[in-house]
This record gives structure tokens, sequence and C-alpha cells, in this order.
């Protein structure tokens, strides 16, 4: 998490499941995003193989879901995200609007009044609403 930004931040949590973060500041200094929920567009059939018995709207619908229907684990951690590769976050294919939406980040009890949560509003692959 203080390393370059655009690079991931992966993480074990609750003995279960592998968190994947972005980190966002500048080397030395703590900061990055927590990837909840993304929108699979391609490679369905092995997420499908990697999460079997899922409906699709919940392979990846939130952060140890689509760890492990990307199967994104440790060995990815500190990769840049910013160039093509194994991992990583590119442009559109395209053009497509929608509504940012905002709340309060999910599993705290304290800063419940920072909506630093963002999310694709009325996007079925968000983690809770």
């Amino acid at each position: 998490m203080f390393g370059d930004s655009g690079h991931a931040y992966i993480y074990f949590t609750y003995g279960n499941h592998y968190c994947l973060n972005v980190t966002t500041q500048r080397p030395g200094v703590a900061g990055a995003v927590l990837i909840r929920a993304v929108e699979p567009l391609i490679g369905l059939s092995l997420m499908r193989q990697l999460r079997p018995a899922v409906p699709d709207l919940q392979l990846t619908n939130g952060p140890g879901k689509l760890t492990k229907a990307f199967a994104i684990n440790k060995s990815l951690n500190e990769m840049d995200l910013t160039r093509p590769g194994p991992l990583y976050i590119g442009e559109p294919h395209e053009e497509s609007s929608f509504v940012v939406g905002r709340s309060p980040r999910i599993g705290i009890t304290s800063g419940k009044e920072r909506l630093w949560r963002f999310y694709i509003k009325s996007n079925p692959y968000v983690s809770r609403v």
C-alpha cells in the first residue's frame, strides 16, 4: 500500500479470501482503493469453473468473490495495473454513460458520515447497495 500508484495491493483476509486494492499515492504514503465488485464482460466460462454453482450476477459482486472468479492471489501483488498484463485496468471498449452513486463504506463502525464508497448506480453486479 506504500508503493507507486496504480499497482495491485493484494492481501489475504479473515483466513478466507484475497482482496484487491489499487494503490493511489506516491511511494512511501499509504493509500489504496478496494475493488469491491466488477461486471465481467469476458471469461465467464472460466469464472463459472472457479466459482461453481454460483449465479452469474454473484460471480464478482464482492471483494472475495471477484478475486476467486479472476484467480487473483498474492502472486499478483505489486503488479503494475496501468500496463497490459495478467491483471490490469484498461479503457472501456465502448463509450457508455452511467450515474455514480456514493455511500458509506461497507463493514465499518466509525466514519459512516464519509461517503467514500463509489459505485455505478443500477448496475446489477454492484456488491451490497
